[in-house]
């Protein structure tokens, strides 16, 4: 599954795209720190797949994951221009998910 993590320009979708993966993607007090879509790749801990591992006995168990990508902050004007403009909406086209992450103060 693919997550794309979206919001306004500074308001910790980087942030939370750290603490989600532990990638280490950089986190600036200032617009536009993130231009390209950062990826990272979580597994997803299923205490299933371990059961069925020790039942089985496969040459391998691969659990299943999720990735999630940082996208450039959305500005208003990007219709026109702004920003990233219609990029923003090629890089979320491909996602099963967004997460909207909203300014708090």
């Amino acid at each position: 599954m693919d997550i794309g993590i979206v919001g306004l320009p500074n308001v910790g979708k980087s942030t939370l795209f750290n603490a989600l993966t532990q990638a280490g993607a950089m986190v600036a007090n200032y617009p536009f720190c993130t231009i390209n879509p950062q990826i990272g790749v979580v597994p997803v801990p299923d205490e299933r797949l371990e059961r069925l591992g020790y039942l089985l006995q496969p040459e391998k168990l691969t659990p299943t994951t999720i990735k999630f990508i940082d996208i450039a902050g959305l500005v208003s004007g990007a219709s026109q221009g702004e920003g990233l403009g219609n990029q923003f909406l090629g890089h979320i086209r491909e996602v099963d998910a967004i997460v909207h992450v909203v300014r708090f103060f």
